[in-house]
């Protein structure tokens, strides 16, 4: 039996950076009031599990009959989960290509537990026989992970909660969210980097490995970005100091600053304009329109960058928001996403008397 057959998509993304509008969250972390929080700024390395293995593809064999996919006559989609493979639990790649492999080779049918968007149902088939290998095949294209590069946002030092991205980590091949069964985030390295230009969006190129100390888990991916706890917060600490945090009607139009990393992992300040801010009592992900105007950050990257979602957003002394989006006709400009609705996804409340005395 051929294992090429069984082909692995383990997708290195350079950055999570694309405009999504779908919420997927795993669980909702407990409650907490904050006036205050250490901004981030630093680069991540991501990488997200799946809840079982995801449909990227299908892959027809050569049969009696012309070249069939058994998997996608029988109605499997691109995009479903595979949960489980004749009554077993699939928890990873590895774990779906052995089970797969012991049932082609007994020529039996499969009955596959499929996750779609909120449904969960059945399917059963008979796998087409390859008439080239000799053996029965799915015809499916399967994976179990994906990899990236972002930004900190934001940490709690007290529930240890953190935020990042400002935005939904969404598989690039199935356009949908990734519904995660478990993550980490680890250090991550700035190498090189691509500037932006009209029509093309530059990118942050990073060194990291997926095998180092883990900094912490994702436990939620939502359109307000990933969110979990730090196992280790030493690569925060002694960067910077706790800042107030503003509601999403404090922020005012003008100048501003954001944290982002450009080189290695030195985490720098540069100076940006908040074009304008809607000041919605309701969640809203692209609450700000941002421009670039640090003549360092336009040279070393020509504006906003992939990789650079999630970089802090501070107007007078206080944490306002994260980077998102950029403009793709313009990549000095972009959207950001106010701090507050991160806050809240995360399960922390902005303190409101705290808030008001100060604004008094």
């Amino acid at each position: 039996m051929k294992k090429s057959r069984h082909i692995i998509h383990l997708i290195l993304l350079v950055s999570f950076f694309i405009p999504f509008t779908h919420v997927s969250t795993v669980y909702a972390l407990d409650s907490n009031t904050v006036s205050e929080v250490i901004p981030g700024g630093q680069s991540i390395g991501v990488k997200l599990h799946t809840s079982g293995v995801i449909v990227v593809g299908f892959s027809p064999v050569q049969t009696n009959d012309g070249k069939v996919s058994s998997a996608e006559q029988a109605g499997v989609k691109i995009g479903d989960i595979i949960l489980k493979l004749n009554g077993d639990k699939v928890d990873n790649m590895s774990d779906f290509i052995k089970k797969i492999k012991e049932t082609e080779e007994k020529k039996e049918p499969v009955q596959l537990l499929i996750k779609r968007e909120e449904h969960i149902f059945p399917l059963s088939f008979k796998p087409a026989y390859d008439v080239k290998d000799e053996a029965y095949r799915l015809g499916l294209f399967i994976r179990d992970a994906t990899a990236g590069i972002g930004t900190l946002t934001f940490y709690d030092p007290e529930s240890k909660k953190y935020g990042a991205l400002g935005h939904v980590i969404m598989d690039h091949q199935t356009k949908k969210p990734i519904d995660i069964y478990n993550g980490k985030i680890v250090t991550s390295d700035i190498t090189s980097i691509n500037k932006g230009k009209n029509g093309t969006p530059g990118e942050k190129k990073a060194r990291f490995s997926m095998d180092d100390d883990s900094l912490g888990t994702i436990q939620i991916n939502s359109d307000y970005g990933i969110f979990g706890k730090l196992n280790d917060s030493s690569f925060i600490k002694g960067h910077q100091d706790p800042i107030p945090v503003a509601k999403a009607n404090e922020v005012k139009e003008g100048k501003a600053q954001i944290l982002t990393v450009v080189e290695d992992d030195k985490v720098k300040t540069f100076d940006i304009e908040i074009i304008s801010s809607v000041p919605s009592k309701n969640p809203e992900t692209k609450g700000m329109i941002i421009k670039v105007t640090d003549k360092e950050l336009l040279k070393k990257t020509g504006g906003i960058v992939q990789g650079m979602s999630g970089s802090p957003i501070i107007q007078n002394g206080k944490l306002v928001g994260a980077v998102t989006h950029v403009f793709l006709n313009d990549p000095t400009s972009g959207y950001g996403v106010h701090v507050e609705w991160m806050l809240n996804e995360a399960g922390l409340k902005i303190e409101a008397e705290k808030q008001t005395q100060k604004a008094s």
